[in-house]
């Protein structure tokens, strides 16, 4: 893990010299600089993660134009580099427009020495913390490259977690041929990980037929998974093959398996059983082998306990259960998959490369996305139509006003009881005021402060700072 120093820039010796030794009494490390251009070549060569900068560096200005330049050509060389501008009077306004511009905080002259401390303490373990993060992070692309290269992955797009366990989980049972229940809301995927389940097989080379269970009405339900033969009903001119029929040797996906009405239930539950059928109008006993994942977002035992799903066929069904969380509990997968939409639908529309904007990435991941990867995918299609230029902006996905919320129950930050240390008084001034321009969404404030969702957690945990829920109409 590097050891990051706190680099002081100010052209007075005495100021360069009395922060100095107060960092480095307290144990930080430090390395100073008198110049502008001596700053930028110690940051370029030493492992600097705060920088404490004077805004005048001329005997006879104070204008803070000297500051301003550095601050700039700091965000150039590193765009993370938390910076602490050190101003008298004279340039407090241009301290805090910087500060706007993304300055980590300022601090008047003379200074308070706990103050500075504190933010010189908290800005080097944040730095630590996004080294942390982007290891993380590395970790993950390596562990998702690593699958990938070895499985098909059907052209899933993830970055999560969460959703990195699901298709572990996915492939490890895929070769066991035994049925799977996917659970999950509308349009979170659960058709995408039946087929990562059928592609990684031992049936992968026989067919994937997908059913709507709940679309079948009773009048059709055998021919449409048993088939008829001609002359079976009326219109029945030719021989129809049924959907388990088609799939033999291969696997059938039984989507909405929750909503096929209790006549359905009792004639899947015979085949399910035996791998026999008889075709509507034959009575020849017909054989298939075939593997069953089925998919709903209904509460199946709830729908046991009240009478409306057969016991006996959910557990025929739910030999092994893969759950899909929602979109909205999975953030990090939200920027990977809009990007992914904005160049299919880019390339499909015939326009050229698009991008997001800031604000149009901070209000993705804001949102709750109660349709999930349906919705993202159609609000990113629906901003590649109206986009007026090359980049997508809040209103281009329709994320404007009151959309931008998350659900309820709403959420605001609130400190715990107890005395803070003033470097975690800091810390947590700091947090919480990211909390609350992020509107209490834990993940876009986390963005903002440049670390991981756990690790922004843990910090509101050691500084005394919770979510407080309320809710809806308080």
């Amino acid at each position: 893990m590097t050891t990051w120093k706190a680099l002081v820039v100010d052209d007075q010796p005495a100021v360069r010299t009395a922060i100095s030794l107060l960092l480095e009494v307290h144990d930080v490390p430090c390395a100073v600089a008198a110049t502008p251009a001596a700053a930028l070549e110690i940051i370029a060569s030493d492992d600097i993660g705060v920088v404490v900068q004077d805004m005048n560096y001329a005997g006879d200005t104070t204008s803070g134009r000297e500051g301003v330049e550095l601050f700039r050509a700091i965000r150039k060389l590193d765009p993370e580099m938390p910076v602490v501008l050190m101003t008298a009077w004279t340039s407090l306004e241009t301290a805090v427009e910087l500060v706007k511009d993304g300055a980590a905080d300022y601090i008047a002259k003379p200074w308070d020495d706990a103050r500075l401390l504190a933010a010189v303490r908290m800005w080097l373990s944040r730095r630590t913390e996004q080294q942390e993060s982007r290891r993380v992070l590395a970790r993950r692309a390596r562990d998702r490259e690593e699958l990938a290269g070895r499985v098909d992955l059907a052209g899933l797009v993830y970055a999560s977690d969460e959703m990195h366990a699901v298709v572990r989980l996915a492939v490890t049972v895929a070769n066991a041929d035994v049925p799977v229940l996917v659970l999950g809301p509308n349009g979170a995927g659960k058709e995408r990980i039946a087929e990562i389940i059928h592609r990684n097989s031992r049936r992968r080379d026989r067919p994937l037929v997908r059913v709507n269970a709940g679309s079948l009405p009773d009048t059709l339900i055998e021919a449409e998974l048993f088939g008829a033969e001609a002359g079976a009903f009326t219109g029945a001119t030719k021989t129809r093959v049924g959907r388990f029929e088609a799939a033999d040797g291969g696997t059938l996906f039984l989507d909405e398996i929750g909503n096929l009405t209790p006549s359905g239930q009792m004639k899947l539950l015979r085949v399910l059983q035996t791998g026999e059928f008889e075709r509507l109008g034959s009575s020849v006993t017909r054989h298939v082998n075939v593997r069953v994942v089925s998919a709903t977002n209904a509460d199946l035992p709830r729908m046991i306990r009240e009478g409306t799903f057969r016991e006996d066929l959910y557990f025929r069904l739910n030999v092994v259960e893969v759950a899909i969380p929602p979109l909205c509990d999975r953030p990090d997968d939200v920027l990977p998959l809009a990007e992914h939409f904005l160049r299919m639908h880019a390339e499909s529309a015939g326009r050229p490369a698009l991008k997001l904007t800031a604000a149009g990435r901070a209000a993705l991941v804001a949102y709750v996305f109660p349709g999930n990867v349906r919705e993202l995918g159609n609000r990113v299609q629906r901003a590649t139509v109206v986009a007026a230029g090359d980049e997508i902006t809040v209103g281009d996905l329709g994320l404007t006003g009151e959309s931008r919320r998350p659900p309820d129950p709403t959420e605001k930050p609130s400190r715990t009881s107890g005395p803070l240390r003033e470097v975690d008084a800091e810390e947590h001034r700091t947090i919480e005021a990211a909390l609350t321009r992020a509107n209490g969404v834990v993940s876009l404030a986390a963005t903002a402060l440049g670390m991981s969702r756990q690790a922004l957690y843990r910090r509101m945990e050691r500084v005394g700072l919770s979510i407080e829920r309320r809710p809806r109409g308080e």
